[in-house]
């Protein structure tokens, strides 16, 4: 036998992983239908490919129904994104500027984010009435995708106006004080 062997330290070449408990406690009612969009597409995908490469006659409209569950996917994740706050956004600067310069480019940011929103709620609208396409593998408008889109949107911009109002009411957030928000950063790997 040689020293190695005797050795506990050199047969922990792996980590050991521990399971960190889930925390849903920020979920809400709002969040549902992006859970259910999700598991929806999840399944037209596993039919796609259970029908594709196990019985070798795939249904057509699976491809085209998973890639408009996709969008529907992202835009309501988005909606989630903008309630909690966990859009990226680039920290590094934020640390070498004073804290008045972080509550006038927080509030800068704020009304960006309420226009850029409110903006492509408009736009897509528009582009809403003006679509009169069908999707081509089920007889169901395409418009009706650009409506859901447009709801994301305006929910977008109703929980930016949240954010906004609480920033200014507080008087700080995560990029002004993020001393204060530790333990409401997510964690990263």
């Amino acid at each position: 036998m040689t020293s190695d062997q005797n050795d506990p330290s050199a047969h922990s070449i792996t980590p050991e992983f521990v399971e960190e408990d889930i925390d849903l406690s920020d979920i809400q009612f709002d969040d549902i239908p992006v859970f259910l969009m999700f598991w929806v597409l999840a399944f037209v995908v596993f039919l796609q490919f259970f029908t594709r490469y196990v019985l070798n006659d795939s249904l057509g409209w699976t491809e085209e129904i998973a890639r408009f569950l996709l969008i529907a996917v992202a835009f309501l994740g988005a909606v989630m994104a903008v309630r909690k706050q966990s859009h990226i956004a680039v920290e590094f600067l934020y640390r070498y500027v004073p804290r008045k310069g972080r509550v006038i480019a927080q509030s800068v940011i704020d009304v960006l984010n309420i226009g850029f929103f409110a903006l492509l709620a408009v736009l897509t609208f528009q582009v809403s009435g003006r679509t009169q396409q069908m999707m081509v593998s089920i007889d169901v408008p395409k418009a009706y995708m650009y409506w859901l889109v447009v709801a994301c949107f305006v929910g977008m911009a109703i929980y930016a106006c949240v954010n906004a109002w609480r920033h200014w009411r507080s008087g700080t957030s995560r990029l002004i004080d993020p001393e204060l928000h530790n333990d409401q950063t997510p964690k990263r790997d």
